[in-house]
């Protein structure tokens, strides 16, 4: 729950970490009254999957009984948070295999891909082709999803289309994209991360040891209530 309130209607903020949220957030004039946060994910997708095959599952673990439904993980993570907020968005960021190299894979990506959309409108999935270089001897490799990612975070922190964004990756390519929203753009800059990895919080807060951005940690109960377990082929 956020009280939010202005000084000067109009008035430019001055960002700063260390000013409590009611003042880092203030967008109008409410005089206390409550307000929810519009809250948008974004899931760097295999990042997400991998880490929680990795921190959560057997060795040898097949990777699609890791699979995520990212609806579901979003909700997990509302569920837990601190204030209150309505979920606008949940962006997703991933591969999608080239159908002449891999068909079958392809196939499955575009109908889990359509399965989440269709589910929610709120889910938005933005896929970029897999790189093959060296393919079939080296696996295809994401290009261009964390630089995806990253321009769609300041953009639409740019246009207010929310009041929180909570970015769930471990990928520190992306630090760079998170600095800036967290220090020049209005809405809150939260992260999440699946417990037993590491938080992308700041290098320079934690040389002061201070964890910021603020991290919703998600254990292995919430990825058993976020799976994907529905099959695809």
């Amino acid at each position: 729950m956020r009280f939010e309130f202005a000084l000067t209607p109009g008035a430019p903020l001055l960002f700063t970490p260390f000013l409590p949220a009611v003042l880092r957030d203030w967008r109008g004039f409410s005089l206390g009254t409550p307000v929810a946060d519009r809250v948008a994910v974004f899931l760097d997708y295999q990042n997400v999957h991998f880490t929680a095959l990795r921190v959560f599952c057997p060795p040898g673990t097949r990777p699609a009984a890791a699979q995520i439904h990212p609806l579901g993980v979003a909700k997990r993570i509302l569920a837990n948070r601190r204030r209150s907020g309505d979920l606008v968005a949940v962006n997703v960021y991933r591969g999608r295999p080239v159908p002449d190299r891999q068909e079958a894979m392809a196939a499955v990506n575009d109908a889990q891909t359509a399965a989440w959309e269709q589910a929610d409108p709120r889910v938005h999935v933005v896929r970029r082709p897999l790189n093959y270089r060296g393919w079939p001897a080296v696996p295809p490799t994401e290009k261009g999803i964390d630089v995806a990612l990253a321009v769609d975070l300041i953009r639409t922190a740019m246009l207010g289309e929310y009041d929180a964004a909570i970015v769930f990756t471990g990928d520190t390519d992306l630090l760079p994209a998170l600095e800036t929203a967290f220090y020049h753009t209005q809405p809150n800059l939260e992260i999440a991360c699946w417990k037993g990895a590491k938080p992308l919080w700041f290098p320079e807060f934690l040389r002061r040891r201070l964890y910021l951005p603020y991290c919703h940690f998600l254990g292995v109960d919430d990825f058993e209530a976020a799976r994907d377990r529905h099959k695809y082929r």
